[in-house]
């Protein structure tokens, strides 16, 4: 789409020679959320390590811009305005909570998020500033990952497996911040396995499936038996 501001392109993907990801194309526009749907090994956090460059493709396969970035390096794809929450949170362990989010705003983006900003989005953060990522709990490791990648204040943020192990009252809060998060305008990929919660808050969905596109449209356009099928390859 020429008016993308994000877009894979028949986009493969391998691991040695495994081959991960068949074809695959999405794209995202300016102020637009997005979710990638699909069970356990349908490849989306491949899509999702592709596009920050964590796996390398072709040039032309991810576009930013309309502009192929698909062989760039993860820290080249991170300047422009590409922020990714990787599944796991991968925080440094032996740094506190507000090292960790200092560390997201080293790329020296302008904007509106810095530490002020997330610690108004996550309150529990600022009293926990000083303390060791590791004693943090699950949710607590998710906010510390969402604002960090925050702080490098991105056009577009990637959500690997949002609310993958989560409890359900932490996952209301991370759901409940969305509204915030994407209202300046920022554009938004959401990986999610719970498809009721990705439908929420989604403009667009995909379904992926042994690393293909098996589905794609509006919320509102998909019924449940197209997204079963799609998901569950029934």
């Amino acid at each position: 789409m020429p008016d993308a501001l994000l877009s894979t392109e028949a986009l493969e993907a391998h691991y040695g020679d495994f081959q991960a990801l068949f074809g695959v194309s999405v794209n995202v526009t300016p102020g637009e959320v997005v979710s990638i749907i699909g069970a356990n090994g349908a490849g989306k956090s491949t899509l999702m390590r592709s596009i920050t460059g964590l796996l390398k493709s072709k040039p032309e396969m991810v576009r930013w811009k309309d502009q192929p970035i698909g062989s760039l390096r993860a820290d080249q794809i991170a300047q422009l305005g590409i922020a990714m929450v990787p599944e796991g949170r991968q925080l440094f362990q032996s740094l506190s909570v507000e090292e960790n989010l200092i560390i997201g705003g080293q790329m020296g983006r302008g904007g509106p998020w810095d530490l002020e900003a997330v610690f108004k989005l996550f309150p529990i953060l600022e009293e926990r500033r000083n303390v060791a990522s590791t004693a943090l709990s699950g949710g607590q490791q998710q906010m510390v990952a969402i604002g960090r990648a925050l702080m490098s204040n991105p056009e577009i943020l990637l959500f690997d497996e949002i609310s993958l192990g989560l409890a359900p009252i932490i996952i209301k809060t991370i759901y409940d911040a969305l509204p915030q998060i994407i209202g300046e305008g920022m554009s938004a990929v959401i990986v999610e396995q719970d498809i009721a919660k990705a439908l929420s808050v989604s403009d667009r969905v995909y379904c992926m499936q042994e690393g293909r596109i098996s589905l794609q449209g509006t919320p509102n356009s998909l019924t449940r038996e197209q997204i079963s099928a799609a998901y569950f390859g029934v």
